[in-house]
């Protein structure tokens, strides 16, 4: 992982980001020698948000497991088809 100054980010923005597409490589931005903020790809970024929400629907899918919030396949069956209309 790369680590830029945020003072070399305003002076070379163009630059620092032509260097992370190339690299595909996060650039962990500083400021008063302390981490600030992670600079990424959007392709990265956007994978990692789908990625998330899967999890955070898998957690849902688990919870309702545990809670008993469960349905039969056919009332699921149901369900999906009338929300696919």
């Amino acid at each position: 992982m790369e680590i830029e100054l945020v003072t070399n980010l305003k002076r070379q923005a163009t630059k620092v980001l032509a260097e992370l597409h190339e690299s595909k490589e996060a650039v962990l931005i500083t400021e008063h020698g302390q981490p600030s903020a992670y600079l990424i790809d959007v392709q990265d970024y956007e994978f990692m948000q789908r990625r998330l929400a899967l999890l955070e629907a898998l957690s849902k899918g688990e919870r309702a497991i545990l809670e008993g919030k469960t349905s039969s396949h056919t009332k699921a069956r149901e369900r999906v088809q009338k929300w696919l209309k």
